[in-house]
């Protein structure tokens, strides 16, 4: 049996420790399916809703995005299709990008979630020499787990100011 093999079986049955050790040992977090699409260990994962199993794909470098997150096989669509809500929230908290033809999918508390997400992270012009400042991309996935209480301040202090701003325009 290949390593792949084995990261499915894991990823099946829901055996966090063996899939964090076949990630740590190098297997591919990017497998194909058997139509040719890639990430099946994170599709697998939305699926059965194994949430922390998805967290590990995610910190080893699975897509939670793909071209077209409505396909079949993206990681919100298995998820939906499973009814694993656990793993729909915390697929919008890492970004997903919900196409507005699923968003009928998704229930009051994971629209909420969306639309808080939408609001702390509006589209921003970088002036640069202007002097306005430019806002800092964050990379979600390489600081998961660490406390973000303060960063979750910082972020809802300058949505409040940036929406101050507006209404004075």
């Amino acid at each position: 049996m290949s390593s792949s093999d084995d990261l499915i079986k894991s990823i099946r049955n829901g055996e966090l420790d063996k899939v964090r050790a076949l990630l740590n040992a190098g297997v591919p977090v990017d497998i194909d399916g058997s139509h040719g699409q890639p990430g099946l260990p994170i599709a697998m994962a939305c699926f059965l809703g194994h949430v922390a199993i998805v967290k590990a794909l995610v910190q080893h470098g699975a897509k939670v995005n793909l071209a077209d997150n409505s396909i079949s096989t993206s990681p919100l669509s298995m998820a939906l299709r499973g009814n694993k809500r656990d793993v729909v929230r915390l697929l919008i908290e890492l970004g997903v990008k919900v196409p507005e033809s699923m968003q009928g999918s998704l229930n009051a508390e994971e629209l909420a979630l969306l639309r808080q997400r939408e609001k702390l992270t509006p589209n921003v012009e970088t002036r640069g020499r202007s002097g306005s400042s430019a806002i800092e991309e964050i990379d979600m996935v390489g600081c998961y787990g660490t406390d973000t209480g303060t960063l979750e301040a910082d972020v809802m202090r300058m949505a409040r100011e940036m929406a101050a701003k507006k209404k004075l325009r």
